[in-house]
């Protein structure tokens, strides 16, 4: 299949333009100036020609994920969303200038760096799943670096209710990465297969390559791959630093049927921060909303289709004039209100003129006698 070629940056108020970033299946990202406050952002833009009412919902639906869920330190941040110029609806994120897409083919990442990695990311895969979201395409690829070296999950625009609404759904899959039942598309996703895909993601990061990726030429086709993990047989990482009980817990992770797996996202990272302790590393934090958290999911629309842009803001406020009063009778009560709310204003002094205008006067009639005299 052709790549599609990125689409021209649209012109956004307050926004300058400094280069592409990237170009995905439905959208294309830059790299733009904010003027105020001064810093650089991330703007997701939906092609030009774009019309397609599940990209348009799919769009609207990250966009107020996002807004619920970027609080959150390990979720990229949205700061606006917004129509431009010329129709085209975009998201101007936090600027992330690095990702896991390549770094854990090229180098050989450090195992402690990677259980905070894990943790992070299963605080914040908690936290969505607590709003009733799920990510449904965790992979490196989505895992992006801050300009403080922090990773932070992305690319929500495939998120969707979960299994309490279970419709018609987006079926969307990165096969690597995908559980069993999503490959054999008997889901569209659950908190389960995101636990599998979770954990297939940090034993990427651990073994430089997708669990069920060959090094052989032409033994990583679509098919292949999905025979592979159908029958989700684990293979340890060889690697002798990852410690024996780290390879349990990602086995546990990804074991084939759903119900042997950890029951939450919560529980794989508790199950790493085990691990770091037994390593005598200090535990990374996981980060999840506290109980009284309220769902945020309540007011994401996932069916809306429409392009929404920028709306003015009203402020509901009560008239003081009654329906069908006149002009005078509004102006009398406002006046009698006065008097019952305050003391009537101060009259204007006019004295201080009048005595100023009447010396004036005299300086001039004793000037002009002055002279008057002296001519004579």
């Amino acid at each position: 299949m052709t790549r599609r070629l990125p689409s021209a940056p649209p012109l956004l108020p307050g926004l300058d333009y400094v280069r592409p970033l990237g170009s995905g299946g439905f959208a294309d990202v830059f790299l733009y100036q904010q003027d105020m406050p001064r810093r650089q952002v991330a703007v997701k833009v939906l092609p030009a020609d774009e019309r397609d009412p599940d990209l348009l919902r799919m769009f609207n639906a990250e966009a107020d994920v996002l807004a619920h869920l970027s609080a959150h330190p390990a979720i990229v941040t949205v700061y606006q969303a917004g129509i431009s110029a010329d129709g085209r609806p975009y998201i101007v994120m936090e600027y992330c200038p690095g990702s896991l897409a390549q770094r854990y083919r090229i180098e050989r990442m450090p195992v402690d760096e990677v259980m905070a990695i894990a943790v992070r990311l299963a605080g914040a895969l908690e936290s969505a799943h607590r709003a009733g979201l799920i990510h449904r395409d965790i992979k490196p690829s989505n895992i992006l670096v801050t300009t403080f070296g922090s990773a932070v999950l992305a690319d929500f625009g495939i998120s969707s209710t979960l299994v309490r609404s279970e419709g018609a759904e987006v079926l969307a899959m990165s096969i690597p990465w995908s559980a069993p039942e999503v490959v054999a598309e008997q889901t569209g996703g659950t908190v389960a297969s995101e636990v599998w895909s979770l954990g297939a993601t940090v034993y990427s990061l651990l073994a430089g390559h997708s669990p069920f990726e060959r090094r052989e030429r032409g033994q990583n086709t679509r098919d292949l791959m999905r025979r592979r993990i159908a029958r989700a047989t684990f293979v340890p990482i060889a690697r002798d630093d990852v410690p024996d009980a780290l390879q349990q817990v990602l086995a546990t992770a990804m074991a084939r049927g759903p119900e042997r797996r950890y029951r939450t996202a919560e529980e794989f990272g508790e199950a790493v921060r085990e691990v770091q302790r037994a390593e005598q590393l200090a535990p990374t934090p996981l980060e999840v909303p506290a109980t009284e958290w309220m769902p945020a999911a309540a007011s994401v629309d996932f069916a809306d289709t429409t392009a929404r842009g920028p709306v003015r803001s009203r402020v509901a406020h009560e008239g003081r004039r009654r329906t069908g009063e006149p002009a005078d009778a509004t102006r009398l009560r406002r006046d009698e209100d006065s008097s019952i709310s305050g003391p009537p204003p101060a009259p204007r002094r006019v004295w201080p003129w009048v005595v100023a205008g009447v010396v004036t006067v005299v300086v001039v009639a004793a000037v002009v006698a002055l002279l008057w005299a002296g001519l004579r």
